[in-house]
């Protein structure tokens, strides 16, 4: 079964894109968006490219932990960051800020990159921990994002 390895969401946010590059690069505050992040064990304050932290996530009664690595932090227009498991490849998350207006148009992005020859592995280990099929997990995702976009949103506009 085909499935999908990008799912990209946006939203037209009313505030500027230092802001919101503070609050999304603060993977702490993340928890107070994300629908699956419930802890982040690491650093506080925006991260910087290099470091490293760990998510805990939780869909249901499944409960999981991630690692994860800051790729790229460009302030006020670019953050990523990789997430593994045992040391595979799981998934990049990006986040882009572009004004708009009189706002801040904001991009977030879920790669797949459960690829390879560790991919079926991680791909198992994604259903056993997550509950979560790999030809599911794009749709579960978008849900997600746009959940977490429009929490970003709510919280940054007031």
């Amino acid at each position: 079964m085909d499935r999908q390895m990008t799912v990209e969401e946006d939203i037209l946010v009313r505030a500027p894109q230092v802001e919101l590059y503070r609050t999304v690069s603060d993977m702490r505050a993340m928890t107070r968006h994300s629908p699956e992040c419930w802890a982040v064990l690491g650093p506080k304050g925006p991260a910087v490219t290099g470091r490293s932290f760990l998510g805990l996530n939780r869909k249901g009664l499944f409960v999981w932990f991630t690692r994860c690595r800051v790729t790229q932090a460009s302030p006020s227009e670019r953050f990523a960051f990789d997430v593994s498991v045992f040391g595979l490849p799981v998934a990049r998350w990006t986040y882009r800020f572009a004004p708009e207006g009189e706002g801040t148009r904001v991009t977030e992005t879920w790669e797949d990159l459960r690829t390879g020859r560790g991919g079926r592995v991680t791909g198992l280990l994604g259903l056993v921990f997550t509950g979560t099929p790999a030809h599911t997990r794009a749709d579960v995702n978008r849900q997600g994002m746009r959940r977490t976009l429009q929490r970003l949103k709510r919280a940054a506009e007031g």
